[in-house]
């Protein structure tokens, strides 16, 4: 290994809750140095005589390398690279590595997850116990809220890729027919129905697609409005994918069964949300928490080893950009 091989982990808090072992990764450089965040400010700072930048969402800019001549490699601990100025790494020399793949099995459950507390109304009935409505009952049982089962019904899928797939294979194992969807600015294809088709036929739909600017609020209020009476739509994708003022309205007017989304247009949402209202039925928002198991976690770290040997050694993984 040389001696000139000396790395920095920008924002290692958002990957490492002190429950990762990260000496594979530290064994690839001279040394490693962590910081839990990074401003804006400190980047520049922090990446001076450094060879190796690693960022899950720090941004690295034109600025940056431009005042950082020293860079060789970025590993990003994520798949998306849009917190990266690929061109501006490029012009530098500045090899762009990513992770791919890392959270399938924790999204897949996440998303099943959504659709079966929606489909069996598990925040209703929680939030009734907590009111005290089960211990004043008459009889053994509240069944207040209609119970969906999911065997029989359909399911679309919007984008069937490494995780749409792990979804399918889980909705059909709850005995669900899986369609699939047409993803506007794709070549057609046999197997992919158009929206117009799609949303009539199914009982739920789940988005597993990118974020650009052809599917930015590809599920809007018209969208919304094809869709059966007593829908379930769950988003673990992206925020923008869905209009989220348009789903504000649906589910007050009780025109879906439900809806359930890990994502926000912003996060955090900090300046508020039309989904974060207290007066929204039958809506689950979870906390861009679906890809975060120690298990996906753990796997970030691997791949980003993998990335920084097959660099070193002169063959380059999962370059970007």
């Amino acid at each position: 290994m040389s001696n000139d091989n000396h790395a920095v982990f920008l924002d290692h808090r958002s990957l490492d809750l002190g429950d990762l072992d990260l000496s594979p990764l530290e064994q690839c450089f001279t040394t490693l140095q962590l910081h839990e965040h990074s401003t804006p400010e400190q980047v520049i700072e922090r990446l001076q005589g450094r060879q190796v930048a690693i960022s899950n969402k720090v941004p690295l800019d034109a600025a940056t390398f431009a005042a950082c001549p020293d860079l060789k490699l970025v590993l990003v601990a994520a798949t998306g690279t849009n917190n990266v100025d690929l061109a501006a790494a490029r012009a530098g020399g500045v090899t762009v590595s990513n992770c791919q793949g890392y959270g399938t099995p924790s999204v897949a459950q996440h998303t099943l997850m959504l659709l079966l507390a929606l489909a069996t109304r598990l925040p209703d009935y929680q939030q009734d116990i907590r009111a005290g409505r089960w211990q004043q009952a008459q009889q053994f049982c509240l069944l207040d809220h209609p119970i969906v089962e999911l065997e029989g019904k359909t399911l679309g899928l919007l984008g069937h890729g490494e995780l749409g797939g792990a979804v399918a294979r889980l909705a059909e194992a709850f005995g669900m027919r899986v369609l699939l969807g047409q993803l506007p600015g794709r070549p057609p294809r046999q197997d992919r129905l158009p929206l117009d088709e799609l949303l009539p036929q199914v009982d739920a739909l789940s988005l597993h697609c990118p974020l650009n600017a052809a599917t930015t609020n590809l599920i809007g209020e018209d969208e919304l409005g094809l869709m059966k009476p007593g829908a379930f739509l769950i988003n673990t994708a992206r925020g923008g994918l869905v209009d989220e003022q348009a789903l504000a309205d649906a589910l007050r007017r009780g025109h879906l069964g439900g809806a359930a989304t890990d994502v926000l247009t912003q996060e955090p949402p900090r300046d508020g949300n039309p989904l974060l209202a207290a007066d929204i039925p039958r809506l689950i928002v979870t906390p861009h928490s679906a890809w975060g198991s120690r298990e996906a976690r753990q796997r970030i770290v691997m791949q980003m080893m993998e990335n920084a040997r097959a660099f070193f050694s002169g063959a380059p993984r999962r370059v970007v950009g």
